[in-house]
């Protein structure tokens, strides 16, 4: 599928682009009709005459594009959200029927020429220029119209610029039937005068074979039919962003020169929702690398994985009532999987609600990882306020470097912690709080380092009751910055 983008970023530009297009194609079919219709009068030829009527109907089209070009061209608003692209489709429906009363005429002109009522044709040498005149300049008009729909996405222009294509065929048909009505008299063979209204009905087959295309093409727009193979394009290139697990449903209508799609997305429930936005905007950005500007829309629809742990599964349970749970831990006892897990609720929620709440919570996660035996919960406050800290102050200077000293002799006593340093206190309400950074071996897993830092907190609260709370920041060896 190729698709080309607009140049121009300004609407405005684009949609005077279009209007100039559409006016220069009416303006040349104008000439080239009356042009037709005097030298048809003039030699009395059928062809000509249905030419000029092709190209009469041309003109009526080349204004119904003008005009549709013009009003689909307006932006989006309250009661067309999807703005007026669908009037250029309507266009290109109406130039069909054009085509259609055009068929059903020449096809009248010429059987009735060839079986009811012979005419001699008047024929002089310029006559031969008109057809050739009108090869060279809808040639010209045609490929002008059709780089204008490609440039600018335009149904109507790529309508009008396949209209305007058959009138070069249709010109050569009536030059041939003209060649050969000239050398009937001279050849002594009267039937070559019948090639002129046969020439009119190589005319109408050529506007028939060119308005099925046309026909289906704007059939097509009108019934919101997808382009060819864009759904199985958008969805290989979909299927490589990275945390898809599948299309679930795609949608494309396309109004006027604008693509409108429609996405279902399965993305792996256990993803944050900053990281769902990241995979929305690549999954964009695919669907717009195949229709360049296409009005995307996506729903993501969170789905379990097969690589979902234990651990994964009960989160995925607590997000849904937009909790989160933490510290969760899991042992078999006597063959029983047992769960122990911490919840944060509202500090201002009263114990019932709260107590209510997890009941409902825990019995959820049962129903869906019927392996757990049992559940038992902490519920702790989510603090909602900030509290004022002070600094140290020289009143409480030594009772910090006391602090300092226990919190030597704790590190030293604990396995793993190879020093604690950046020792720093606040005091809140009047309770002591610490933090602090310990340096641990490089390779050291997060459960041995979880271990020591717990056996450090542990330790210096023993040597230490007023400390209310203590919180360690561990860090390699290769990162410490003393």
């Amino acid at each position: 599928m190729t698709l080309a983008r607009s140049n121009s970023s300004d609407p405005r530009n684009t949609l005077a682009s279009r209007r100039a297009a559409a006016l220069r194609s009416m303006l040349a079919g104008i000439a080239l009709s009356l042009l037709k219709l005097v030298a048809g009068l003039i030699t009395g030829s059928v062809a000509l005459i249905s030419d000029a009527a092709h190209s009469t109907l041309d003109i009526l089209a080349a204004a119904m594009t003008l005009l549709s070009v013009q009003v689909g061209g307006r932006p989006a608003d309250e009661d067309h959200a999807y703005g007026h692209g669908k009037v250029e489709t309507l266009s290109a429906f109406l130039e069909v029927l054009l085509m259609l009363g055009s068929l059903v005429g020449i096809v009248f002109l010429s059987l009735r020429r060839i079986f009811f009522e012979r005419v001699s044709l008047q024929l002089s040498p310029w006559i031969f220029a008109v057809p050739i005149i009108s090869m060279v300049v809808n040639t010209l008009r045609s490929r002008h119209l059709l780089a204008a729909a490609r440039l600018h996405p335009s149904p109507a222009l790529e309508a009008e610029a396949l209209n305007v294509r058959t009138d070069v065929w249709s010109s050569a048909a009536v030059l041939l039937g003209l060649v050969a009505a000239w050398f009937s008299p001279r050849l002594g063979i009267p039937r070559l005068e019948l090639a002129d209204p046969i020439a009119a009905l190589v005319v109408a087959v050529i506007i028939l074979f060119a308005g099925r295309s046309l026909a289906q093409h704007t059939l097509d727009s009108l019934l919101d039919a997808s382009p060819r193979n864009a759904r199985r394009d958008l969805i290989r290139e979909l299927s490589r962003v990275r945390g898809v697990l599948a299309v679930e449903r795609i949608r494309v209508r396309r109004s006027g020169g604008q693509y409108f799609v429609d996405i279902a997305l399965a993305l792996p429930r256990a993803l944050t929702f900053q990281h769902s936005e990241q995979v929305v905007a690549d999954a964009t950005a695919a669907v717009q690398s195949l229709l360049p500007g296409a009005d995307v829309v996506i729903h993501t629809l969170p789905r379990a994985t097969s690589g979902e742990s234990l651990f994964d599964r009960i989160r995925a349970v607590a997000a849904r009532d937009n909790v989160s749970v933490h510290e969760v831990t899991a042992q078999q006892i006597h063959g029983r999987l047992q769960v122990e897990q911490h919840v944060e609720l509202d500090e201002k929620m009263p114990l019932r609600a709260a107590h209510d709440f997890v009941t409902a919570l825990e019995s959820r996660i049962l129903a869906e990882v019927p392996e757990i035996a049992s559940i038992l919960t902490h519920i702790e406050s989510l603090p909602a306020h900030i509290d004022e800290a002070t600094q140290t102050v020289s009143a409480a200077a030594d009772e910090d470097e006391a602090l300092a000293v226990a919190l030597q002799r704790a590190a030293d006593a604990t396995p793993n912690i190879l020093d604690a340093h950046d020792l720093r206190v606040t005091r809140v309400s009047g309770h002591i709080q610490a933090t602090c950074h310990c340096t641990l071996a490089d390779d050291l897993p997060m459960q041995q380092v979880h271990e020591a830092i717990t056996a450090l907190e542990d330790r210096l609260k023993l040597e230490f009751p007023r400390l209310q709370r203590f919180l360690i920041h561990p860090e390699p060896a290769t990162d410490n910055r003393r």
